[in-house]
């Protein structure tokens, strides 16, 4: 059996003129020719065709999908490995394209105006705005949330850099103070404490001590907040909020 070129086109989803400029390069010619000269492929044909449109999606000039096809010594067997490799490859990577895309259009959306790479760069593989979602359909409607929207759209680059160089800064001298046997009520964690509701007012929103009492019971209430902070050291999510709350109480008093 043999189908026309116009078939073929439609199977693989190319031109005619395509196939034509592939018979004229010597890469893909028909098995056959009709009475009139018209080109009929046969199914070999359309395993050389697949093939062909493999490699030239994954980027292969012409004349190498030519070279890889016509080599002599080539184990069908192992071509297929090759095959499986690259596209296993290639899957990967456009994986990690998608996910870059995905990030740089919720950045855009929440206010983060950082090319995917500048993403990478600050943030690694913790995404800012994983909760981002979550974080509209909670608060949303206040001006607490309108504020950090309005300061995240003015940062650049360098200025996310500098608040995560300060967040890890501060993370280390809490574990420490920590390991050290602080006591939570103790004025080294107040410091620490009064420090932290500092850094919310500063980069994202007015946080006055009331509220920064109600942070501190979010750290533990919340399963993923107190992951965030235990990670840094254990027991630190309930150390953080029991310092904030005595600070609050002081500054209160």
């Amino acid at each position: 059996m043999s189908y026309s070129v116009g078939q073929v086109a439609g199977f693989a989803g190319v031109t005619v003129r395509t196939l034509h400029h592939y018979d004229d390069i010597g890469l893909l010619t028909p098995s056959e020719r009709s009475r009139a000269g018209h080109r009929r492929y046969s199914d070999a044909d359309l395993d050389r065709l697949q093939r062909v449109l493999f490699y030239r999606e994954l980027g292969f000039p012409l004349d190498e999908v030519a070279a890889l096809l016509d080599d002599p010594d080539a184990d069908p067997r192992a071509r297929l490995r090759r095959q499986h490799e690259l596209l296993t490859a290639r899957i990967e990577k456009l994986r990690k394209m998608a996910a870059a895309v995905e990030q740089a259009m919720e950045a855009r959306r929440m206010g983060i105006d950082l090319t995917p790479e500048e993403r990478f760069e600050v943030f690694g593989d913790n995404d800012p705005e994983q909760y981002a979602e979550e974080t509209e359909a909670r608060w949303g409607g206040t001006e607490a949330y309108a504020e950090s929207q309005r300061r995240a759209a003015r940062r650049t680059k360098e200025d996310w850099q500098r608040l995560q160089a300060e967040t890890a800064d501060w993370s280390e001298r809490y574990a420490a103070l920590m390991a050290a046997g602080e006591p939570p009520a103790g004025e080294a964690a107040m410091a620490m404490a009064e420090e932290h509701r500092r850094h919310i007012s500063a980069w994202f929103y007015d946080c006055p001590h009331a509220m920064h009492r109600c942070l501190g019971e979010m750290y533990v209430a919340d399963e993923r907040f107190k992951a965030f902070y235990d990670a840094i050291r254990p027991g630190l999510a309930e150390h953080l909020k029991d310092a904030i709350t005595a600070n609050a109480d002081r500054r209160a008093g």
